[in-house]
């Protein structure tokens, strides 16, 4: 019995332990009912600094998304899968392209891309802007729809208008004398007029083919209306005398064959007849009655 009861009895300094947190526990709860312990400053959850700050990272997160998704000038014919994927094309339209490139062909307008590719007018609309072809392409195109226009003919079935000409004679003919043939307009008119200065005059029909970018059934009309009706008098430089410097200014005439001029003529001495030209190694046969327009052998 008395071991029994000594497991329940505590010692002095045990009781005042025990007396001292219960102290502590009623304390604490005092202290918890009555006195307030939530922050002062508790900082506003909306405040303006937290808004501006939400709104300059919005701003940043906008920016980086328009640099992320920002489309750059590109050739079509080169689009990739992943490329096509991002512009919105569809893997059908992808395979078209693939198809197409296959065949070593090229697509040289947003129209012709469409046509191969089908894509929709408005894709088409949104990546046409950035499509970039070669500087070749781009003139061929412009020149096209220069000679478009050249050929558009104003019909007015209430208004007949019959233009006239100052003269049959090409060597004589203004740029308004061209314009009356039907698809000539003002620039292939002055283009014909600079070639024939440069010509000296026609001198032969077929000259007029040499007009760059006059296509050559439009020549031919042309050539039903005006005619070399007196051929341009066009004086003659010896070729025995003249300076590599005048030779070269000739029409017809480049560097090289200037230069093998010069050496045939060091190899000779003097030229006899100006038909020894065609002795000349890889001389423009082809070209020889137009080059003896401007030299003559004394």
């Amino acid at each position: 019995m008395k071991n029994f009861k000594s497991h329940f009895w505590y010692s002095k300094s045990q009781r005042n332990g025990i007396l001292f947190l219960a102290l502590l526990i009623i304390i604490f709860q005092l202290v918890y009912f009555f006195i307030d312990v939530s922050p002062e400053n508790e900082i506003p959850v909306n405040t303006d600094e937290i808004v501006t700050l939400q709104s300059e990272i919005d701003s940043l997160r906008k920016v980086k998304e328009e640099k992320l998704n920002k489309i750059y000038s590109f050739n079509p014919n080169y689009i990739t899968d992943y490329k096509g994927e991002k512009l919105g094309m569809s893997l059908e339209e992808i395979d078209r392209l693939h198809a197409f490139r296959k065949q070593n062909k090229f697509v040289n307008s947003a129209s012709e891309f469409q046509r191969v590719t089908q894509v929709s007018d408005s894709l088409l609309n949104v990546i046409s802007p950035y499509f970039k072809f070669p500087d070749w392409v781009t003139k061929k195109q412009k020149y096209k729809s220069e000679q478009t226009i050249n050929k558009s003919v104003i019909d007015d079935s209430d208004v007949s208008i019959k233009k006239t000409v100052s003269t049959n004679d090409i060597n004589k003919a203004s740029v308004n004398d061209f314009t009356v043939v039907s698809g000539v307009g003002e620039v292939i008119s002055t283009r014909i007029i600079k070639y024939r200065s440069k010509l000296k005059g026609f001198s032969f029909k077929d000259q007029l083919y040499e007009v760059w970018g006059l296509e050559k059934g439009l020549a031919n009309e042309i050539l039903k209306t005006f005619e070399i009706q007196e051929k341009p008098y066009i004086e003659k430089i010896n070729v025995n005398t003249a300076s590599f410097k005048e030779i070269l200014n000739l029409p017809y005439i480049d560097y090289n064959l200037c230069k093998k001029i010069f050496e045939y003529r060091d190899e000779v001495a003097e030229l006899q007849d100006i038909k020894e030209l065609r002795n000349i190694k890889d001389f423009p046969q082809n070209k020889y009655d137009r080059i003896v327009l401007y030299l003559n052998a004394k």
